[in-house]
């Protein structure tokens, strides 16, 4: 994946992180800070993606680059932020739906694959052709 992709699907997949955060906490009479929702998506979206880049590129076995990355998803923001049980269930829902999504959206309207290289959609640049 050439470097600058890798920022933009980082950049995209962070932005999509704080949105979810922030809807999953909606409720709340106080919403936490907006560093803390960042940190945590940060960690999660940079560390992950950085983890899974490396651990790929050395040739571990991809339960271990995927495995990690979705253990910090799932473990890190409910409990540093406290999540009650519905905004956990709402947070896991979206979480692991908008990997896909983000895919689906950079394959479709981008033409790179490589984000989930074991699920391929078409471009519409491919559809012409």
């Amino acid at each position: 994946m050439p470097p600058i992709r890798f920022v933009v699907f980082i950049a995209a997949s962070l932005l999509v992180l704080i949105g979810i955060l922030r809807w999953t906490l909606r409720a709340r009479p106080v919403m936490p800070a907006a560093s803390l929702t960042g940190g945590i998506a940060f960690v999660i979206v940079v560390g992950g993606m950085c983890f899974a880049k490396f651990a790929a590129t050395a040739g571990l076995p991809w339960p271990l680059y995927y495995g990690v990355p979705a253990v910090v998803t799932l473990a890190l923001p409910p409990l540093a932020l406290r999540m009650q049980g519905s905004e956990f269930a709402w947070y896991v829902l979206l979480a692991f739906a908008s990997s896909p999504a983000i895919h689906a959206v950079f394959s479709f309207f981008a033409g790179w694959h490589e984000y989930m290289p074991f699920w391929h959609i078409p471009s519409v640049w491919d559809m012409g052709s």
